[in-house]
């Protein structure tokens, strides 16, 4: 396999102040074909340089030699995004709630969000500078509007509430995705996770019922996880449960919430109405759900979102 390295001349200047100068400065690479603003964004990884304000290069040659183990070049993250574009140390970001909005309605029964002017920028103008102007809003909704997350306080008096929630347990979480578009029945079983090792993780159940949302069709019929296959994640030790359905549990079985139940007693996080899982790739991305940090309270909308594997 043929190695290369780039050989060049380099200036760094950061935005702090300071700055750094090399002469015919060599560095591993991972292929021959990249530009001069992806060789400069590996030589600030190997030197692991922070505040950085500007990179330029002169003299820059690509020859083939091989690797002397410059650091960040191994990383196959790295090669890929060096074939196809500009290196990128984030994958992409997909939204995964729905919008909140005024008159808008998630589950029948709860009140809809309003939204009302507490400073209309109009009468801001009496209180800034001319030509600065601010609004600020009222907005009144329950605590289950548009995609939203529970804590174990939404269930239980002694539960956790959204302030005491630990926040590695909500931000890039790995993500495990399970399809159920075309599911035969409405329940969700337990077999249907046996495949994998799920501790630590999101599961994300993705039934394709979101297409409903926001129409009277939303609230039949929608599908939902079994009590076996909430203790099923239970004993799996998932981190969060998340579907793009009305909610966790059969809403048309009665008053029984065996899937909320049971999740949040074992501090597991449950997140409602999810929407857009079909992009996300079974495996290999990351979730994250976080609500505001609201003592004595259980539920609240999240801006939930995955970002996908680089590459």
């Amino acid at each position: 396999m043929t190695e290369y390295r780039a050989r060049f001349d380099a200036e760094i200047e950061f935005v702090n102040g300071g700055g750094l100068r090399a002469e015919a400065f060599r560095l591993d690479i991972p292929s021959a074909d990249l530009t001069e603003a992806q060789i400069g964004e590996l030589l600030v990884r190997h030197l692991g340089l922070a505040m950085v304000g500007r990179v330029e290069l002169a003299n820059l040659e690509i020859v083939e030699e091989p690797h002397k183990g410059s650091r960040g070049v191994s990383d196959s993250a790295v090669g890929a995004a060096a074939a196809s574009g500009p290196i990128s140390t984030r994958g992409e970001l997909v939204d995964l709630s729905h919008t909140v909005r005024a008159g808008l309605v998630t589950y029948p029964g709860i009140p809809a969000p309003t939204i009302t002017p507490h400073l209309t920028r109009e009468a801001s103008r009496e209180h800034y500078a001319p030509g600065t102007e601010f609004a600020i809003d009222l907005i009144t909704m329950a605590g289950n509007t548009g995609t939203y997350l529970d804590s174990p306080y939404h269930r239980y008096a002694d539960g956790g509430d959204l302030a005491s929630l630990d926040l590695s347990t909500l931000v890039g979480v790995p993500a495990e995705v399970f399809r159920f578009t075309d599911a035969a029945t409405r329940g969700i079983p337990a077999a249907a996770f046996l495949d994998r090792d799920l501790a630590g993780t999101a599961v994300l159940l993705h039934t394709g019922w979101s297409r409903h949302f926001g129409t009277p069709a939303y609230a039949h019929g929608s599908p939902f996880l079994t009590d076996e296959g909430a203790q099923h994640l239970v004993d799996a030790g998932v981190a969060i449960v998340g579907i793009d359905a009305l909610n966790i549990d059969d809403t048309e079985s009665g008053g029984t919430r065996p899937a909320h139940s049971l999740l949040l007693a074992a501090g597991i996080h449950v997140v409602e109405h999810l929407t857009g899982l079909d992009r996300v790739p079974v495996r290999g991305a990351r979730f994250t759900a976080v609500p505001p940090k609201v003592e004595g309270f259980g539920t609240f909308p999240v801006r939930a979102f995955a970002e996908l594997p680089v590459g």
